[in-house]
């Protein structure tokens, strides 16, 4: 069992390179899924310094028989619990299967303020075999224009270590 998250490197990508083994190790031999997700948000929260990082899992609501995203394991302030099919950057990329890297929240259509301190956000679909979203991956900073494509490469790369959790 890791003790630590240990991350060397000045750039982001050395600090991705740096993290990624480590999550590997984190969840090996591990099979409670929650378990799994909850160390791996904390590993990215604390080796990127990010503001708010976690997982929305896309659950059946019984009360009106429709998908929703439901909050899971995260690291942040409080966070918003339920988020609508194709209603904010966490919707949206559910809705399009796709990564979505959001420079200015306050220029995104329908953008939903959790907290008003995100500034930007990055959130990438996990997919099952079939090619539906099982749970997105969200990772907000308190600065503007704070992800690019070494964030999307690496937490795509997260999100395939997620996806073999579940």
């Amino acid at each position: 069992m890791a003790e630590s998250i240990s991350v060397s490197g000045i750039t982001k990508e050395e600090k991705y390179l740096s993290l990624l083994p480590q999550i590997k190790a984190l969840v090996e031999g591990e099979r409670d899924t929650i378990a799994n997700i909850a160390n791996i948000v904390a590993a990215l929260k604390f080796a990127m310094g990010h503001f708010w990082v976690g997982v929305y899992f896309v659950k059946n609501n019984p009360d009106n028989n429709k998908q929703e995203l439901v909050l899971g394991p995260f690291q942040g302030p409080v966070a918003c619990t339920r988020i609508g099919f194709g209603k904010g950057v966490c919707g949206k990329a559910w809705e399009i299967k796709s990564t979505i890297v959001v420079d200015d929240v306050e220029l995104f259509p329908g953008h939903i303020a959790c907290s008003s301190l995100s500034k930007s956000e990055i959130v990438v679909p996990v997919l099952n075999r079939n090619g539906d979203v099982m749970l997105v991956l969200d990772v907000d900073s308190e600065k503007t224009g704070n992800f690019n494509e070494t964030d999307k490469l690496y937490l795509e790369e997260i999100a395939a270590i997620i996806q073999k959790c579940l």
